[in-house]
């Protein structure tokens, strides 16, 4: 039986094709190199696009089998999750919770499906757990999911350290629960994600208005891209084999196609997946708002959006850290569902139930 090298090298003499996906391990990268002679730092640009566009085609699309793999997931998420909420208290440290997450993981699956976001600072998208005391009054987020059986889970959830939201932490929360809860209610076959986003931007500079923190004409806000300083990543991503699906085919071939492509605006140019849903697509659905320090001052230094952002009014606000809500949901025939059997509670007053109700000690 011949090897691949043999073959490699008889399509080669026929001038035949050779086909392949951009590697993004380095001992693919050296046996792409061995066994075609093209150089790493050339391989993403030789890659195949027919079989880029073929895999995104096959895996975009999940088979029943895969529903029920990532469901699974989705469950040992959920005890993931919980077991924070259980946890969360004044005087722990984030890496005592952090670390009890990432044990129900190993404990019920294979690994996390990505390093978990556990933090005070929940302005800082990918915050590492540290070694800081968990204080009162501050907020915590925590991002995390579950590999199991090759597919992955990926839920977050914002919670209170002292088990009570305070007014302003509970006025925010309440626009990203609204945001979170439109996707759900839209998100259906045909409709183009990209629209998803753009219409949860405007649902949360609408409400960012009422509390004084935005202001102008909402659609003009929004087409400058001011909701950014708010939220300045995309609405969710595709998830199955991995937690951001198929991310190394590179996303402008699996998050979009001819009709619906990638911005180069900020904020907006952090959006994964822009492309109409299709039947059986698995999308997160995970909106935000954050209120960066470093971002505050360098626009209210170069008056980026002065016209649309109360600079004065979001001073106050640089102690707040972040606020995200993140599920998996499944495209149905005519809508979307939740995965996992069990709901991770996110309406405030869930939150507030659970954790009074389960503490751990």
């Amino acid at each position: 039986m011949k090897g691949l090298s043999s073959i490699v090298q008889d399509a080669l003499k026929s001038k035949r094709k050779i086909h392949f996906l951009p590697p993004y391990r380095h001992d693919t990268m050296i046996q792409i190199m061995d066994l075609l002679g093209i150089h790493p730092n050339q391989q993403k640009e030789s890659a195949s696009l027919e079989l880029i566009k073929a895999v995104v085609k096959m895996r975009s699309t999940k088979e029943p089998q895969e529903i029920e793999a990532i469901e699974r997931a989705c469950d040992v998420g959920y005890k993931m999750h919980t077991k924070a909420m259980r946890l969360i208290r004044p005087g722990v440290t984030e890496k005592f919770v952090g670390g009890q997450v990432d044990g129900m993981a190993n404990s019920y699956s294979s690994k996390v499906s990505f390093a978990t976001i556990f933090s005070q600072h929940g302005e800082i998208m990918h915050g590492n757990p540290s070694m800081a005391l968990l204080e009162s009054g501050r907020l915590t987020i925590c991002d995390a999911g579950c590999e199991l059986d090759d597919y992955c889970s990926d839920n977050t959830r914002t919670m209170p350290v002292n088990g009570k939201f305070d007014q302003r932490q509970r006025e925010i929360y309440s626009i990203v629960e609204a945001c979170h809860d439109y996707a759900l209610d839209v998100a259906k076959p045909g409709v183009k994600w990209y629209d998803v986003h753009m219409n949860v931007c405007r649902l949360m500079t609408d409400k960012l208005k009422e509390l004084g923190l935005m202001k102008g004409d909402t659609e003009e806000a929004v087409q400058a891209g001011a909701h950014a300083m708010f939220l300045p990543h995309g609405l969710g991503h595709m998830m199955g084999l991995d937690v951001h699906d198929m991310e190394a085919l590179d996303q402008k071939y699996v998050g979009f196609d001819d009709e619906v492509q990638p911005s180069d605006q900020f904020g907006t140019n952090c959006l994964r997946m822009g492309r109409r849903l299709q039947e059986n697509f698995v999308m997160t659905d995970e909106p935000g708002i954050y209120f960066i320090p470093a971002l505050i001052d360098d626009w209210k230094a170069s008056g980026h959006c002065k016209e649309f952002i109360n600079f004065d009014l979001l001073e106050t606000y640089k102690d707040f850290g972040g606020i995200r809500i993140e599920d998996d949901i499944l495209i149905t025939k005519d809508g979307c569902r939740f995965l996992g059997k069990e709901r991770i509670p996110y309406h405030p007053d869930d939150v507030e139930k659970y954790m009074a109700e389960n503490k751990e000690y």
